[in-house]
């Protein structure tokens, strides 16, 4: 706990809590902002799976690139400065989202809002176990609960906007100027945590043996949940045939069941353990998006959503605690390793949706999706034990 505070300004355990809870909400509202939209920037552009598929390639991979970066720049500065750097250049990237009218404005401005979240989501990250630390319980789960809340309120948001026929553009820069506000207002509570030691490999490195287990796990379950977000819109309009002012509709099953499993996940711990509520989580994936894979009907579907949604709501934050478990002295490093192959679920797997649907359609890319909450069954029980 003494790393935690070493430098000025000095803020209560509760304060910080909540300004961190913040900046979480501005990385999900964010997010989810941008993916409400992603079925009418679709028919904006004339862009089919396929085209989408390789256009939202575009936004992992500016994740993935600056990863040494944001490594190097959390070695340098404190997290609470990249933090509120990462939450600017966040904004300023979903407010020109709304402008793009050619693909390769939005493929260009897209790799841009996969960079500046990077920044802001590892850095606060890195804040969020800092103020764990000030706290005896388990509270760390409730950042990425605050995450999902901020997905649904601004999945209702845009569902609102969508049928009173705002334009993308304002919209998106309404949200921006908000969240910007917000994140200055909140930013001087945050922890003025030190500089996180240098790495003894290189910049970019590649868990080793055991933590790959963990990495494989969360790259199962950042695959689902890349899928879920950008494909369950358009999966409402091109498979179930929904009218397009529902097509936020199973996108928003999805986020409440993922916020109401966040929140309950600290309990479920509590009363099962972490593994068996890791295989709970592979198997409510899988199961989820083979039923909307096999009865693509509303109500079907939408139940789909809402179990894969649980199924991923927490298999990121209870790896990531158990990463920090299982390498201590180098909780932040262990968990940048980690992230590394996690991230490349979310880097490969939507985008392959998009052309394997191309090739045949929405329902088999969704059935393939779900085999990934196997891979979680089976491995979760070669986990060290301590985990």
């Amino acid at each position: 706990m003494s790393q935690v505070l070493t430098a000025e300004p000095r803020v209560s355990a509760t304060r910080a809590r909540i300004a961190i809870a913040l900046f979480f909400f501005v990385s999900g509202f964010g997010f989810a902002t941008w993916a409400s939209r992603i079925p009418l920037i679709q028919h904006r552009l004339g862009l089919n799976e396929a085209q989408l598929g390789g256009v939202l390639l575009a936004l992992p991979a500016g994740l993935m690139l600056t990863l040494p970066v944001t490594g190097q720049l959390l070695q340098r500065f404190s997290s609470r400065h990249v933090m509120m750097a990462g939450a600017v250049l966040y904004n300023v990237a979903l407010a020109l989202l709304g402008f793009a009218t050619h693909t390769w404005q939005l493929v260009a401005l897209l790799f841009c809002f996969g960079s500046s979240r990077n920044l802001l989501n590892l850095s606060m990250n890195a804040q969020s176990v800092g103020v764990q630390t000030l706290y005896e319980r388990s509270i760390i789960a409730s950042f990425h609960g605050v995450w999902s809340v901020a997905g649904f309120a601004a999945a209702g948001v845009g569902t609102l906007l969508i049928r009173g026929a705002v334009p993308i553009s304002y919209h998106f820069l309404g949200v921006a100027v908000l969240l910007t506000a917000l994140s200055l207002a909140f930013f001087p509570n945050a922890l003025a945590l030190p500089p996180s030691p240098p790495a003894t490999k290189s910049r970019f490195s590649w868990p080793d043996k055991p933590l790959l287990k963990y990495g494989l796990i969360t790259f199962a379950s950042m695959a689902c949940e890349g899928t879920l977000y950008d494909w369950t819109g358009v999966y409402f309009v091109q498979a179930v045939h929904a009218p397009k002012e529902l097509a936020t509709l199973g996108f928003t099953a999805y986020l409440v069941a993922m916020t109401t499993g966040r929140f309950l996940g600290d309990w479920g711990v509590s009363r099962f353990g972490t593994k068996p509520m890791l295989q709970a989580s592979g198997i409510l994936m899988t199961t989820g998006l083979l039923l909307a894979a096999a009865f693509p009907t509303p109500i079907l579907a939408g139940l789909g959503f809402v179990l894969g949604g649980l199924g991923v709501s927490c298999v990121v934050p209870l790896v990531f605690g158990l990463v920090g478990k299982a390498s201590p002295e180098r909780a932040g490093a262990a968990i940048a390793s980690v992230s590394t192959v996690s991230y490349f679920g979310f880097l490969i797997v939507p985008p392959l949706v998009g052309f394997v649907a191309k090739a045949s359609d929405l329902r088999w890319s969704f059935a393939l999706v779900a085999l990934l909450g196997g891979l979680v069954v089976w491995l979760v029980p070669k986990l060290r034990e301590e985990a």
